[in-house]
Parts: structure tokens; C-alpha cells; sequence
């Protein structure tokens, strides 16, 4: 998968122009360090260890009820749109906001994020 997969793939074609090239070229500088490939590949041998924590998150967001704001890109293929929905199985109040954006939510819709993020945090701070 190339980074230019990674920062376009689900991206609106009108808004592709929001994509700067530096993030992937950047990206793949990095990835292409000396020893980078074996990092790479031992952390997503780790993410099947992620499962394994799961329930204790569930229970303590049962249990706690946080205030939470989940903003995920509906176009994502990397952590699809599942993965944002499932919060609010423990959470039923979560906030949730599926944009039309791929991995990489930040690049095309960062101001509209901001604006969610400050709306949020003005309502679940002032409640608190």
C-alpha cells in the first residue's frame, strides 16, 4: 500500500486539491528509513494484540460514561466506518460524525473537525 493510497483513496475528487503531496512524499521518506520496513511489520503483528484489551475499554465506558466525540472519514478502508459506529454500542451518547473522507480526515475537512471538536468541548466541559 503506498502512501499516496493511504492520503487520497476516499478522498471527494473536488476536495483532492486539499491533499497536500508533501504528506505522502514525507510519509514515504520516513517509511523508507533503514529498519523502518521491520518496525512496520512488528507493529501490525501488535494490532491483533489490540483485541485482547477490548472488553476492559467496554467495561470502563459502560461503567464511566465519558463525554466522547468520534470523527471518522465514512470513506476510510484503513479503519472503516464500523469501527466508529461501534462506540456507540457502550456509549450511547458518543457523538459521532461520519464525513466524506478517506484516511486522512484532517487533510480535506480540518476545519469542519475544529469546528466540532470546539463545539464539543464548549457543551462536555461547561457540563462538567
Amino acid at each position: 500500500m503506498s502512501c499516496f493510497w493511504t492520503d487520497t483513496h476516499g478522498v471527494p475528487a473536488e476536495m483532492l486539491d486539499r491533499v497536500s503531496p508533501d504528506a505522502w512524499v514525507l510519509d514515504q521518506a520516513y517509511l523508507d528509513r533503514p529498519g523502518n520496513a521491520e518496525i512496520q511489520l512488528q507493529l501490525f503483528w501488535d494490532y491483533q494484540f489490540n483485541l485482547d484489551d477490548y472488553p476492559a475499554f467496554q467495561k470502563y465506558f459502560r461503567t464511566h460514561r465519558p463525554p466522547v466525540l468520534v470523527v471518522w472519514g465514512r470513506n476510510d478502508e484503513i479503519f472503516g466506518p464500523d469501527g466508529a459506529t461501534a462506540f456507540a454500542r457502550d456509549l450511547p451518547d458518543a457523538e459521532i460524525h461520519l464525513l466524506d473522507a478517506g484516511h486522512f480526515a484532517l487533510a480535506t475537512h480540518g476545519n469542519e473537525i475544529a469546528g466540532l471538536i470546539r463545539d464539543f468541548l464548549a457543551r462536555t466541559v461547561a457540563a462538567a
